[in-house]
C-alpha cells in the first residue's frame, strides 16, 4: 500500500505528457505486475486503511476498472464496509466517484450511502463532510443532502478559507443550494479575496450561477478586487471575468469602465470570438462606459466591419442585435444583415432557433426606425386592448388601480402597441399632472397635452442583480416606449406582491402623481447610467 500510494503521489504531480510516458513505464515494469499480484492475493487480509488506499491508488494510476484486481478490491471493500472509519469512508467515496457504474460499484455505492447516513452525526471534520458531499453527487436523496447540510452547519464556525472554496464546489457537485452554508463561505472568501486565484474567481462565479445563488456583497468584493488589481490581469482574463458576471446578471460598472478603456487602447485584442463576448456582456448588462461612449462604440463597430467578410449569419445577427440593444446602429453591418434577410438566408443558418432569430431580427428593425436620428415622436400612437381580463399576477395591480382611480375606465390594460410592444396598464393625465383622464375621452385622436404613463410589471430577473437597473431587452423596450411618447414606470413584480393592499395603492399613487414622473423626457441608456 505504501509503495502504491507513493507511486500515485509522484505520478499526480507530473504533466499530462509525462504521465502518459510514466504510466507506460510503470505498467510494463515487472515489479509493478508482482505488486499487483501480491495485492490481489492479500486483499482480504489487509487492514481497512490499506485496502481503501490501495484501491484509491490503483484506480488513479489508471488500472482498468474491468480487471480482476480492481473488481476484487471493490468487492472486499463492500464486505468490510461497516469496519471503515470516517477517513476511509471519505477516501472510498472519492475513489468511487472516478469509477463507471457497474454491478459491483453500484452495490458498493448503495452501501456507502446507507453507511454515510448512519455516520453523519459522528462526523466532526468539515473536510470529510465536504468531500462526501462532492463525491456522493447530485443523485443522493434530498433528505441525505439536508442531513449533510445540518452536519456542516454544526461545524461552520471552524470553516477555513480553503474549506470555504471547496465547500462551494461540493455544493455544486451535490446540486444543492444551501443558503446558510453559501453565506458563510461567501463571508470567508470576502475576508480572503486577495488570496483567490483567477481560476477560483471564475469557478466561484460559475458555482453561483449553477446554484442560482445571488450574493451582491460577494460579487462586489470580487469585482472590486479585480478592478483594484486590473493592471495585473490581461484583457482576456478580465473579459472572461465580466462574461461570468454577465451570466449572473451582475453589473460591475467600474470594472466595465476600466475594461472598455483597455479595449479602445488596444482593439487588436478583439478577435471575432472576443468581440461577440464583449458585445453580449455590455448589451445584456445595459452598460455604456462613462466618458467614452462614442469611442467605445466606434471601436466595436470598426472591429465588426473588419470581420464582415468572414462572419457567419448567426454571428452577424447576434453582433448587430447587441449593438442595437445599446441604441447604436452599425450601418454597414445592418446593410449586410438586411441583404441576407431579403434572401431568406438568416433563418436557414444554424446556431439559433428560428423563433429566437425572428425576435432578434424584429428588435433590430424596430431599433432602425425608433433609434434613428430622423425619428420624431408621433402625435398619435394607435393602441389596442387585447383582453379585458388580466393575468393572475396583475390582479392585485388592477384592484389597486380601481381603488385609487375609482373606475376601470380610467386606465387601459393589456395594451398592444406598434412594433409588437405590450403595456400592462396605460394611464393618461392632463398637462398639469393633476388629473387622470378617462381612456374613452382621449381615444382615437391626437392631443399633445395628454401625458401617457405605461406601467410595466416585470420580474426581478429583468434587472441587474441587486439594482433596479434594467437589463438590455427591458432597457430597449423602455427607450422605445419613451420615443413613442410614454413615460415608463417599471414595477418589480415581487416587490409589489409583498406589499399590503393599502401600501400597493399608495405606491401606485406616488408613481402616478409624483412630480418626478413628469414632464416627459426621453431617457437614453446613457442617461439611466
Amino acid at each position: 500500500t505504501n509503495s502504491l500510494t507513493m507511486i500515485w503521489k509522484l505520478f499526480k504531480n507530473l504533466s499530462e505528457d509525462q504521465q502518459r510516458y510514466e504510466k507506460r513505464l510503470i505498467f510494463e515494469h515487472p515489479t509493478f505486475v508482482k505488486l499487483c499480484q501480491q495485492l490481489l492475493r492479500n486483499a482480504r487480509r489487509m487492514t481497512r486503511g490499506d485496502l481503501v488506499f490501495s484501491l484509491h491508488a490503483v484506480v488513479n494510476l489508471g488500472v482498468p476498472q474491468n480487471t480482476l484486481l480492481v473488481q476484487t478490491l471493490v468487492r472486499v471493500c463492500q464486505e468490510k464496509l461497516n469496519q471503515l472509519d470516517n477517513r476511509c469512508i471519505s477516501v472510498l467515496a472519492t475513489t468511487l466517484a472516478g469509477l463507471d457504474k457497474d454491478k459491483n460499484v453500484s452495490a458498493l455505492q448503495a452501501g456507502l450511502q446507507l453507511l454515510v447516513e448512519q455516520r453523519i452525526p459522528s462526523i466532526r471534520d468539515i473536510f470529510i463532510l465536504q468531500n462526501l458531499m462532492k463525491c456522493l453527487g447530485k443523485d443522493v436523496p434530498v433528505f441525505l443532502k439536508k442531513k449533510l447540510e445540518m452536519a456542516v452547519l454544526k461545524e461552520i464556525d471552524h470553516l477555513t478559507f480553503p474549506n470555504a472554496l471547496r465547500m462551494f464546489f461540493a455544493l455544486v457537485a451535490m446540486n444543492y443550494c444551501s443558503i446558510p452554508i453559501l453565506n458563510a463561505c461567501s463571508k470567508k472568501i470576502q475576508e480572503n479575496v486577495h488570496d483567490v486565484s483567477f481560476r477560483h474567481l471564475i469557478l466561484i462565479l460559475e458555482a453561483c450561477s449553477s446554484l442560482q445563488y445571488r450574493n451582491v456583497k460577494l460579487f462586489s468584493a470580487l469585482a472590486d478586487y479585480v478592478n483594484s488589481t486590473a493592471c495585473l490581469w490581461d484583457k482576456r482574463q478580465i473579459m472572461l471575468f465580466l462574461s461570468a458576471f454577465e451570466t449572473l446578471a451582475f453589473q460591475p460598472s467600474e470594472l466595465m469602465d476600466v475594461f472598455a478603456e483597455k479595449v479602445t487602447e488596444d482593439p487588436e485584442f478583439l478577435n471575432l470570438k472576443n468581440l461577440l463576448i464583449v458585445l453580449r456582456v455590455y448589451s445584456r448588462l445595459n452598460y455604456i462606459p462613462r466618458g467614452q461612449k462614442h469611442l467605445f462604440f466606434e471601436t466595436l463597430h470598426n472591429c465588426l466591419n473588419k470581420y464582415l467578410p468572414e462572419i457567419s449569419n448567426t454571428e452577424l445577427l447576434k453582433a448587430v442585435y447587441s449593438l442595437c440593444l445599446l441604441g447604436y446602429l452599425p450601418h454597414r453591418a445592418l446593410d449586410e444583415l438586411l441583404q441576407k434577410d431579403s434572401r431568406d438566408e438568416l433563418l436557414l443558418s444554424d446556431g439559433l432557433y428560428e423563433e429566437q432569430k425572428e425576435v432578434m431580427l424584429r428588435s433590430v428593425k424596430a431599433c432602425m426606425e425608433l433609434d434613428s436620428p430622423s425619428f420624431t415622436k408621433p402625435a398619435f400612437v394607435p393602441t389596442e386592448s387585447s383582453s379585458s381580463s388580466v393575468s393572475l399576477n396583475l390582479r392585485k395591480a388592477q384592484e389597486a388601480l380601481i381603488e385609487l382611480l375609482g373606475d376601470e375606465n380610467m386606465f387601459q390594460q393589456n395594451v398592444q402597441l406598434p412594433y409588437k410592444y405590450h403595456i400592462d396598464f396605460e394611464i393618461r393625465m392632463d398637462s398639469d399632472r393633476k388629473k387622470v383622464l378617462p381612456i374613452s375621452a382621449t381615444d382615437d385622436h391626437a392631443d399633445s397635452s395628454v401625458q401617457r404613463l405605461a406601467f410595466l410589471f416585470v420580474p426581478l430577473s429583468a434587472f441587474c442583480v441587486g439594482t433596479t437597473h434594467p437589463q438590455g431587452k427591458l432597457a430597449m423596450k423602455k427607450r422605445h416606449l419613451n420615443k413613442l411618447g410614454y413615460h415608463v414606470i417599471l414595477v418589480p413584480n415581487r416587490k409589489f406582491h409583498e406589499m399590503t393592499n393599502e401600501d400597493a395603492v399608495e405606491f401606485l399613487k406616488e408613481k402616478i402623481y409624483s412630480e418626478n414622473t413628469f414632464p416627459y423626457s426621453e431617457v437614453t441608456v446613457q442617461d439611466s447610467n
